[in-house]
């Protein structure tokens, strides 16, 4: 009897690991921190796992174009996807936008930046930290802000650049730089700001930040990229991308 439910389970975990797959998923770096927690998620509902790469999007993508490896990618835009697909690098009709992000100015002083922005206006700071807007959506969006604001002229002589919004974080958490332009996601949990001060910025100011994910070539036959892509618009998911600032 024993042996015989030794052989039975012995032969479910063979039929679960090789059920169980691999997927490399590139994300853009405003979300990392979500896409950690829900990869875990993933891993312990599916028994796939994630292997996860962060970094800006159009690094990515230039990537992808040379042949990188990866099954999925959950871009800081809407466009990106859309040109791989149109390039054929990506599987038609599985892009869907995961989440729509927030751009937030930040200093890891208290009290150091206003509720309104303002202190883009003063000469109260010496360097303003903000992601290569040629790589990085966020920095786009941020170049949006100060254009808008009509502070950019001001302020030039002043900006530091990262090459993704992971890097911009950075300069400011490091404070090499005293303020910058960063993803909600990377200083607040639950809709509250972690350390340090910021003025989340309207959206007004700025095109959305819809980002959105897709299937790419390399993933079209991986069962694990499927079922990540679907495991993103679960309400587990949902719940942890909410919890980051992100709007849906």
């Amino acid at each position: 009897m024993r042996l015989r439910l030794f052989l039975a389970l012995t032969s479910a975990l063979c039929c679960l690991t090789t059920q169980a797959g691999e997927v490399a998923v590139a994300v853009a770096a405003n979300f990392s921190a979500p896409m950690k927690k829900i990869a875990k998620a993933f891993e312990q509902d599916t028994g796939h796992k994630a292997q996860l790469a962060f970094g800006a999007t159009g690094k990515f993508y230039a990537q992808i174009k040379n042949g990188a490896p990866f099954a999925v990618l959950l871009a800081a835009d809407d466009e990106t996807p859309a040109r791989l697909e149109k390039e054929g690098l990506a599987v038609a009709g599985t892009r869907f936008t995961y989440a729509v992000g927030r751009l937030a100015l930040w200093s890891k002083q208290p009290n150091f930046v206003d509720d309104k922005g303002d202190i883009l206006r003063s000469n109260r700071f010496e360097k303003l930290a903000i992601a290569d807007p040629k790589l990085a959506p966020y920095g786009a969006a941020a170049m949006e802000v100060l254009q808008r604001m009509d502070v950019q002229a001001k302020v030039t002589s002043k900006i530091v650049q990262g090459d993704s919004i992971g890097q911009t974080y950075q300069f400011v958490s490091t404070e090499n730089a005293q303020l910058g332009f960063v993803a909600l996601s990377q200083i607040s949990v639950d809709a509250r700001i972690t350390q340090g001060s910021a003025w989340v910025v309207p959206q007004s100011l700025h095109t959305p930040l819809q980002q959105d994910a897709v299937l790419l070539k390399a993933g079209k036959d991986n069962a694990a990229a499927l079922a990540l892509l679907k495991y993103l618009q679960s309400d587990v998911a949902k719940t942890i991308i909410r919890g980051y600032g992100y709007a849906l």
